[in-house]
């Protein structure tokens, strides 16, 4: 099965390339597409954060990985399947980001904490509830490679 999506709106922000780390330092905006009418974010300036589903546009078809290897090429780190990382190299290219709201204005999010470069295209925005963060969840594991992966992401 294969389905069509197109982008709610498009980021800009002052980064241009998908460089890993220190993406807390660069403040980013949402810019709706024309049909969206600002009136479809209504309400949205009372989250403190927002979901945002985008599509990584600048990756390469070859080199989208369907098995497993390295998080980030490091062969420091164990050889893991394509699921069970955040590599934008995916199979329908497709991210995910929780991102802190700053605020909205007219047809335009601006965020903080968004690790996605301009023009990256936005599929969706959905906003946080604090509800659909499982109270089940008593302890988040994760491999040890995760945080050393992750200490200068943000």
């Amino acid at each position: 099965m294969k389905f069509e999506i197109e982008p709610v709106g498009f980021i800009f922000s002052e980064r241009k390339d998908a460089i890993d780390g220190n993406w807390k330092s660069i403040p980013s905006c949402i810019e709706l597409c024309p049909q969206y009418p600002p009136e479809c974010l209504s309400g949205l300036a009372d989250f403190s954060h927002i979901e945002i589903i985008y599509y990584f546009h600048k990756v390469d078809p070859e080199t989208i990985v369907r098995g497993s290897e390295h998080p980030r090429e490091n062969p420091g780190w164990p050889k893991v399947g394509i699921f069970a990382q955040r590599k934008k190299s995916r199979p329908n290219l497709l991210g995910l980001t929780i991102s802190k709201l700053i605020r909205v204005e007219g047809r335009r999010i601006y965020i903080d904490k968004f690790d996605g470069i301009d023009q990256t295209p936005v599929i969706d925005i959905k906003p946080v509830f604090r509800e659909y963060m499982p109270d089940s969840i008593e302890e988040i594991r994760e491999p040890l490679w995760v945080p050393e992966m992750m200490k200068h992401y943000w």
